[in-house]
């Protein structure tokens, strides 16, 4: 047995720099980056569009008419114009303080989707599925993964509904994947060593495979059409049902081994791991500090008043100093949130029930609603050329308002409570789509600045901005003690983020009455990210089950070494010093 486990030892390096070869060794590209998505257009003339990134070639005087009369320096929602206010309203001296301006209301969108996500979006998937009554393994791989990934799906959607930004698409997802399954799951490796658990790992994996071959073959006949779009969406349904079968027979074999080993004493078999970390994280609500010791009836105003701050002061004296200024920057987003995003809590008594305040999210969270969706573009409608779409909106929602604040109590909850949760993840999946809107729009204008494809900005910032939560979670997740889990998390999240990313962001557009979506990656660093992410695939599926699902420092190593040559493979082929000879 030490002779094997030695051999072990010496295959797992062996792996590692026979990947760091494979990596360097598949080198060639192009002159052109870019990944394009075109719609076929009929009885359309078509004319020549020059690049937007030929503005900087141009004299300073001539930029801001270059981006305004060029179409394809126009983009397709949002609420800002990018590239006019660089060209056009900052002076070119300025250039350098602008692109410093976008850089820090970059960090500030990402922190918005953070927020958003994190403490509204999936706090209400939750109690959906809560009273939907679905199992822990059921919302786990639909809604919980959707809460998860939703900065990385917003992102897709608004991606593809553009043919310029297509690239940033497919540069994000599969740039999260890669750096999910190597950043991530090596650090957990290095964190906390641990065995996993061999089949969830097997199957995840797999799956997985299968996705970014569905993905790659997508990109290599250059179109994706309706059974294409729908194929994505429904291996994903496949692959729910294969987890839901998967944990079912588990827990049954699990529980006759139970009923023979002891036939008096039968036990319902649980995850022992998810119990250990609910009863950690949920054994004290340190909210009860708070609560007076004599009981006493909170007027309306006070009600209104608590809900809607944001800050805990107990939690402030003790929170260190970086701490203390990131609070003070989400302060505002979240005091904007919690006035127009509704948040239902399954886990209280009263479910979060604040009467006066969700009687106020009954006019704003419709306004946002319709303020937001295609970027107000209906909200501003006018029916009839004489009244605008939202003011209805607000007519109709204030009087359901108030016959609501005057039919219910401030101490109980209706029975339509759970009404809320639907407005609130309504609102705030819209409020992520707006901020995901403006980091596209962003993102495509310092590539427009910089001369760098969409592509290779998705696979970096937007990769890095959109995963940011994931890799603090699972860290945090590892270093507490649950590493398989954190593990797991890797491979089974980052399958809902492609399959319904490209499915669901092509469907979308296929349903706006365009027979195929065409996908031309004319560049070479398109398929250097899809390789690589297979690589990394590969490279786990091989080397895991060799290390008898034992994961060691050794392996996080190798597959950080493998990200940091991606890194520099894909950075060479943007720049184009691999490329492909010409024939």
């Amino acid at each position: 047995m030490a002779g094997r486990q030695l051999n072990l030892q010496w295959v797992l390096p062996l792996l590692c720099v026979l990947l760091m070869g494979t990596v360097f060794g598949a080198s060639g590209p192009t002159t052109g980056n870019h990944t394009s998505l075109e719609f076929p257009a009929s009885g359309l003339n078509q004319t020549s569009v020059v690049d937007c990134r030929d503005v900087c070639g141009l004299n300073a005087s001539d930029r801001c008419d270059f981006i305004r009369t060029n179409p394809d320096c126009h983009s397709q929602g949002g609420y800002l114009d990018y590239l006019e206010g660089i060209f056009c309203h900052f002076p070119p001296n300025l250039l350098l303080l602008a692109i410093t301006f976008y850089a820090f209301w970059l960090l500030y969108l990402f922190m918005i989707l953070g927020v958003t996500a994190g403490k509204f979006f999936c706090p209400n998937l939750s109690a959906i599925s809560t009273m939907l009554k679905l199992s822990h393994n059921v919302a786990g791989v639909t809604f919980l993964a959707f809460g998860n990934g939703a900065p990385d799906i917003f992102s897709a959607l608004v991606a593809f509904s553009d043919p310029h930004t297509a690239g940033l698409a497919f540069g994000a997802l599969f740039g999260a994947g890669v750096l999910v399954t190597t950043v991530v799951a090596g650090g957990i490796a290095i964190l906390r060593p641990f065995t996993a658990a061999s089949r969830p790992f097997l199957r995840d994996i797999i799956f997985y495979m299968v996705a970014v071959f569905l993905i790659f073959t997508a990109l290599y006949l250059g179109r994706v059409t309706l059974p294409w779009a729908l194929g994505y969406l429904g291996f994903y349904v496949f692959y729910v049902v294969t987890v839901v079968l998967c944990t079912w027979i588990y827990q049954w074999q699990r529980r006759r081994t139970l009923v023979y080993s002891m036939p008096g004493t039968p036990e319902m078999p649980s995850d022992s791991e998810d119990e250990r970390v609910s009863s950690t994280t949920n054994s004290y609500d340190y909210r009860e500090e708070g609560q007076p010791l004599l009981f006493y009836q909170e007027t309306t105003a006070q009600i209104l008043v608590r809900a809607l701050n944001p800050m805990d002061y107990r939690k402030w004296r003790y929170k260190p100093a970086y701490w203390k200024v990131l609070k003070v920057f989400k302060l505002p987003v979240e005091f904007l949130l919690l006035l127009s995003v509704p948040l239902v809590d399954p886990d209280q008594e009263d479910r979060n029930w604040k009467r006066p305040l969700n009687c106020l999210h009954l006019v704003i969270s419709p306004l946002v609603l319709v303020l937001t969706l295609q970027s107000g573009a209906y909200g501003v409608y006018e029916i009839g050329g004489l009244f605008p779409v939202w003011g209805v909106v607000v007519i109709v929602s204030t009087a359901l308002a108030a016959v609501t604040f005057f039919a219910t109590s401030n101490s109980e909850p209706p029975r339509f409570h759970w009404v809320f949760a639907f407005l609130g993840f309504l609102t705030s999946a819209l409020w992520i789509n707006a901020a995901a809107t403006e980091v596209v729009n962003i993102l495509r204008s310092l590539g427009v600045v910089f001369r760098l494809s969409n592509t290779v900005l998705g696979l970096t910032l937007l990769a890095w901005g959109n995963s940011i939560g994931d890799v603090f979670s699972d860290f945090t997740l590892a270093r507490q003690g649950y590493p398989r889990m954190a593990f797991s998390a890797c491979f089974g999240g980052i399958i809902f983020n492609i399959l319904v990313g490209v499915g669901l962001g092509c469907l979308l557009q296929l349903s706006r009455g365009h027979a195929e979506v065409k996908l031309e990656p004319d560049g070479l660093l398109v398929w250097v990210l899809a390789g690589a992410l297979g690589l990394s695939l590969v490279f786990s599926l091989v080397s895991v089950p060799l290390q008898c699902f034992q994961l060691n420092k050794v392996y996080g190593f190798c597959l950080l070494l493998f990200y940091l040559h991606f890194l520099v493979v894909a950075l060479l082929t943007e720049f184009g010093v691999i490329h492909l000879k010409s024939v």
